[in-house]
Order: C-alpha cells, then structure tokens, then sequence
C-alpha cells in the first residue's frame, strides 16, 4: 500500500470523495450537469493540458473532461472502492493520497488541478500546506479550482460546519481569496456554485429565483451591519493561476 500522509480528519478524509450520492450510477449524470455548468468556462482550451483531479471518487469530472475531448486526464481518490466505479467505465483514475502523489509528481507537472472534495475537510495548517504543494505542481500559468463551504450563507453557514465531524471551518469569500492570495495564487475569481442545473424540471427556475431571493435579501442585511459579503450561496468555488 502506498504510504498515507496522517491528515486530522479521519472518518471522511479530504483526499476521497465524499459527494456522490448513494446510487453512485445516478451521479454521473447529475455531477456531469453540475460540474459542466458551474466548472467548464474555467478549463484549459488546449484539449492535450495535462489534468489531474484529486479526490476523483468513481470518476465523475474526469467522466466530464472526457467527454468534453480532453486527452491527458488522471484522477486519483484514496478508497479503492470508489476507484472500482471508475476503472469500470474505463476512465483514467487510480488509487493514491493527495499530499503523497503530488509530492512525487515533478514540480510545474500540471497544466489544471481539480479538487474535488471540498477543502474544508482539511485543519488550517494541512490546507496552506496543500495549495502550497499545488502551487508548486502547477505549470506557470496553470490552475487550480478549489471549493468550500460558505460561512457567509446565515441559513446553512453553521450547519454545514456542525454536520460533519470532519469539517473543521467555513470560507466567506474573502478568506477563500486571502489565503490563496496567500500561499502565492493570482487571478483569483470566486464565485457561487450554482446547485440549481437541472433545466429540463421546471422546479429547478423556482429554486433559483428563491436562492436568488434569498442572496438580495441576505446582502441588504450585511450591509445594515457593514459588511460587503456578496455570495451566499451554500457553497463556493474558487479558480486562480500560477503566475507566469
């Protein structure tokens, strides 16, 4: 077995998914409408970029970036099971532990690194050591894309942080790009993902028009108190580059 990093959380650990749903065949449709809707705008145009997806669980964005004609795809995800999903499909994913594979992986190897597992299940220090070793990884001007849970949102912001024992913390927008922009990112564009992508069900307008609602209403209120938070959704993202 490949050695393993000892990370705090133990129960759900960052380097696995944790996402998919319990029919792990109904979530390569739904992941490939999330991820296309809320992800795609922010993948390499050069079809051969060298891409690897961390926490990849049965596969799904690798499944998305397949299908979209990217050439050069590897995901990796520490539970072998969830790697059976994957290799069954034929998809190119393998076992291995984040921190490990990228320490090995030769410094400017990436052209995208994809983390697919939220980052809140990583302690403060584990998570500046992580982007730093990402960083480091990426070619100069590559990218990562990162997401987290948003403390901002005042209706799930605690719940999301109390509901899993190994979620350790919450990002607003603005501690999502500080420590980016403090472990050496630049171009940082944070944003909402948008959970509401299943256009054909005409319940999914009444949902966005609701959470849309709902955001207004939350920024009018932050600003009562002074403050200029503007995403509220339940979670958000991040995409930012190496410098050049």
């Amino acid at each position: 077995m490949p050695r393993r990093k000892e990370l705090t959380a133990t129960i759900e650990p960052f380097d696995s998914f944790w996402e998919a749903p319990d029919d792990i065949e109904k979530g390569y449709h739904s992941f490939w409408l999330f991820y296309k809707d809320n992800y795609q705008k922010y993948f390499p145009s050069d079809k051969q970029a060298k891409i690897l997806c961390v926490s990849c669980g049965p596969g799904y964005g690798v499944k998305l970036l397949a299908d979209l004609g990217y050439q050069d795809v590897l995901g990796i995800d520490s539970f072998e099971d969830k790697i059976a999903f994957a290799t069954a499909k034929k998809l190119n994913c393998r076992m291995g532990y984040a921190f490990e594979f990228l320490q090995d992986a030769p410094d400017e190897s990436y052209d995208l690194i994809w983390l697919e597992q939220e980052v809140n299940h990583l302690t403060r220090s584990e998570i500046l050591e992580f982007l730093a070793l990402c960083l480091r990884k990426l070619r100069r001007g590559g990218r990562l894309i990162a997401f987290a849970l948003n403390g901002a949102n005042p209706i799930t912001g605690a719940e999301a942080l109390a509901q899993n024992f190994d979620h350790f913390n919450t990002f607003t927008e603005y501690t999502l790009r500080q420590v980016l922009n403090h472990t050496g990112f630049e171009k940082i564009e944070v944003f909402d993902l948008n959970l509401y992508v299943f256009y054909k069900n005409p319940f999914n307008y009444v949902g966005m028009a609701a959470s849309a609602f709902l955001s207004m209403l939350f920024r009018a209120c932050f600003l009562l108190y002074g403050k200029k938070n503007r995403l509220f959704g339940k979670k958000i993202a991040a995409s930012c580059l190496r410098p050049a």
